[in-house]
């Protein structure tokens, strides 16, 4: 299944965000900002209408884990989008950005290069207990490339810091999303999900520094982009807590799968005053 958690700050309780829902939806914020009464072009509602039918198909032939039904053969792709477009601004071209740790910037996974990396993180308890990936490598492998298929409204990345792999990292359209149906989106609002890998790099702070400096990328690359989102559980203060430090402000609650989530929001209005 989609990630519930991701890895950032905590050893003992992961910062970050997770998973798309299509279960009861938002408290929503008191913010006027955030119950603006908008109005969607005719042809994002017809995106979205296009992008329920393909879903409720891979419903029919994929499990709550990700994994193929037997009886159901393959998995139907999703809706593809024209040739040259990019609906995240091509995140492989967004460049390195400096933190007081070294050099950030976001790799787009290669699957054979990438899955071994990957598959070992997601094998650990700490992120295993959030993720719902731990097990045989084809759990990973099958998470992989649901994202690799896609239609690029997400992009699975690592997190690469003075050169070397140490997070997992996917970044989507949280407005073409079933999330959006548990929030008051807005066109181009972007998400995000982390794991930190490396056990040394926990618990230290890091990860509100890498989320904010993701969050800023984000914004910087995406003009049209208002807005970064996430939910973390609810019930994990210090992952809240992380957000809170890279610049997000606490928006609403939403009933996920498995979690009451913090829905959480950097806005570009906000990003240097938060």
């Amino acid at each position: 299944m989609p990630p519930i958690e991701a890895s950032a700050d905590s050893a003992a309780a992961p910062a970050s965000s997770t998973s798309t829902s299509t279960s009861a939806g938002a408290s929503p914020s008191t913010d006027g900002e955030d119950t603006l009464d908008l109005r969607l072009p005719e042809e994002f509602i017809a995106f979205c209408a296009e992008a329920d039918t393909t879903s409720a198909a891979v419903r029919d032939v994929v499990d709550t884990n990700g994994r193929q039904n037997p009886a159901g053969g393959a998995a139907p792709p999703g809706p593809r989008i024209p040739s040259g477009d990019d609906l995240l601004n091509c995140v492989g071209d967004w460049g390195r950005t400096r933190i007081p740790a070294g050099a950030f910037h976001l790799v787009p996974v290669e699957f054979e290069r990438d899955l071994p990396l990957i598959n070992g993180w997601m094998n650990d308890p700490v992120v295993a207990e959030f993720w719902e990936l731990a097990g045989p490598r084809k759990l990973t492998e099958d998470h992989l490339r649901a994202q690799l298929a896609g239609d690029g409204r997400s992009v699975p990345c690592l997190g690469v810091l003075d050169d070397t792999p140490m997070s997992y990292w996917e970044i989507y359209r949280a407005d073409l999303d079933p999330l959006a149906r548990h929030y008051p989106a807005r066109p181009h609002d972007t998400g995000i999900h982390l794991l930190i890998g490396n056990v040394a790099d926990r618990g230290r702070g890091l990860g509100s520094t890498l989320l904010r400096a993701v969050a800023d990328l984000v914004l910087d690359k995406r003009s049209a982009c208002a807005r970064v989102v996430a939910e973390p559980d609810l019930r994990n203060t210090p992952s809240v807590a992380a957000f809170l430090s890279a610049g997000f402000r606490f928006s609403a609650e939403a009933d996920l799968p498995g979690k009451r989530a913090a829905l959480m929001v950097r806005d570009r209005s906000l990003r240097d005053l938060l």
